[in-house]
């Protein structure tokens, strides 16, 4: 996950393995680790016995201690963020039930089935979309499920609501996976690009522009934000394979879930 979520279901709205960027949460966290060491520092000359001194010393000559503790505090953060999610997900299985408004691929009774909370302009999510996209391809027997879930909007900047109607207004022709690749693709999205994109991908724009401003849309968007702020998500891309969160969003890595969870049955 990278991307804080604000939960506002209006449309006015790494490590490698863990992530591709950095989010509010980390950055928090990365401050409140630097405010740590920087009280040790700072106390460390009024500790008795002189060993206060000669911590101050050693951090000072091995600043990577420093980086070493800060990743220690990320990954135990990380971790029972992960355990928080997955708790919420085991106790209300309708949060990541089957949804037909949803854009899913692959078969409905697969044994597997993998759901990805994403925003278009999410730069992790940009990052995994093309070895994600691979990843369907090798798995043709997992169900795949997106959740359009736009949350890098701020104040008059409704860009991310926008493009997650286009692309499920095009799911309604048909053209979901084509528009998918084009959006996130795309470096800069405004207005005009999406609507490009969707007319070069032979979205009848007509259509296309009734049902993004159609209440039935603002509810199906609105129920992600839902689900999403039930499951205490905190940013994008995250990644569900049966049910289960996964800690990162290295495609290896949800791969590698995907395997397991066919192994398991």
């Amino acid at each position: 996950m990278t991307d804080d979520a604000r939960h506002d279901p209006t449309p006015t709205a790494t490590p490698r393995k863990a992530r591709l960027g950095l989010s509010g949460a980390t950055l928090g966290w990365a401050a409140a680790g630097m405010s740590a060491v920087a009280l040790v520092l700072s106390a460390a000359p009024y500790l008795t016995g002189g060993f206060g001194e000669r911590v101050r010393a050693y951090l000072i000559q091995n600043p990577q201690v420093l980086d070493e503790v800060l990743a220690a505090r990320e990954t135990a953060e990380s971790q029972s963020r992960v355990q928080t999610i997955n708790a919420a997900a085991a106790a209300n299985p309708a949060l990541l039930a089957a949804d037909a408004r949803d854009p899913a691929f692959g078969p409905a009774n697969a044994k597997v089935t993998v759901i990805e909370f994403f925003d278009f302009r999410c730069p992790g999510c940009k990052a995994v979309a093309h070895d994600y996209r691979d990843l369907m391809a090798a798995h043709p027997d997992v169900r795949f499920v997106f959740k359009d879930w736009p949350i890098l909007d701020r104040g008059e900047d409704v860009t991310s609501q926008y493009a997650a109607r286009a692309a499920l207004a095009a799911h309604q022709q048909g053209k979901y996976l084509a528009v998918y690749d084009a959006l996130m693709a795309e470096r800069a999205l405004d207005r005009v690009a999406i609507d490009r994109i969707l007319s070069d991908n032979g979205v009848d724009m007509a259509r296309a522009n009734a049902a993004i401003s159609a209440p039935e849309m603002t509810r199906h968007v609105t129920d992600i934000h839902a689900a999403a702020a039930a499951l205490g998500l905190q940013g994008t891309p995250t990644f569900f394979i049966n049910g289960v969160a996964s800690p990162g969003i290295d495609p290896r890595e949800v791969g590698a879930l995907i395997e397991a969870a066919k192994k398991k049955g």
